[in-house]
């Protein structure tokens, strides 16, 4: 049997960044959503960062976080 997720790369990085202050989506949901996630790719590749007084909205640590993993994660572009 095929499950909703048989299709998905197992092995794929993923950065997920929440605000611990957003009043919009609660950090609770982002912690949910990281959790559901790591049942269906390796666990190994899911990170979870949070940003201290973040609301719905970016920083720049935040921002500097993803350069990181897309530079780390993607080849580079000519």
């Amino acid at each position: 049997s095929q499950g909703p997720s048989s299709g998905v790369n197992k092995d794929i990085a993923v950065l997920q960044c929440h605000g611990d202050c957003d009043p919009l989506v609660p950090v609770m949901f982002g912690s949910l959503t990281v959790e559901k996630l790591k049942t269906m790719i390796n666990p190994a590749n899911v990170t979870f960062k949070t940003y201290s007084g973040m609301m719905h909205s970016s920083s720049l640590e935040e921002m500097m976080d993803v350069k990181q993993f897309i530079d780390k994660h993607l080849p580079p572009v000519d």
